[in-house]
């Protein structure tokens, strides 16, 4: 499993990338893997708050539809637009060029609720 050990993972598969006061959001390998071909996302609106495990976005694939919660609560700052032409991006490179939106992080300890890289692949473990 593709698990990079610097970020940080909620439970429902999504991970999480601090920088500075911002945090990057996407979805796992072992995420996409499960969805399939991604042909649709929904974005969050740039300037929308949200709390830790609100949905905020939806992933679309040929098999399902899926919320996409946010890990730590926060204000959405930047949304990764190019998915909206290319949702594959989320199957091709779900760690970086597949990214979902950026939020400015509301309580920086919230970061520490999340799993780390060992803690995320017996989650996903669990569920194959």
């Amino acid at each position: 499993m593709n698990t990079p050990e610097d970020l940080k993972y909620a439970p429902t598969h999504e991970w999480s990338r601090r920088d500075d006061d911002l945090v990057v959001v996407g979805i796992t390998d072992f995420a996409q893997d499960q969805l399939g071909d991604v042909v649709f996302v929904e974005l969050p609106d740039v300037g929308e708050t949200f709390s830790a495990g609100d949905a905020v976005a939806v992933v679309e694939s040929v098999k399902t539809a899926s919320d996409i919660y946010a890990p730590v609560g926060g204000e959405i700052v930047e949304v990764n637009e190019a998915l909206e032409d290319e949702p594959e991006r989320l199957n091709e490179s779900p760690y970086d060029n597949g990214w979902i939106f950026k939020l400015r992080l509301a309580d920086p300890s919230e970061l520490d609720n999340l799993l780390d890289a060992d803690g995320y692949e017996r989650v996903a473990e669990e569920e194959s």
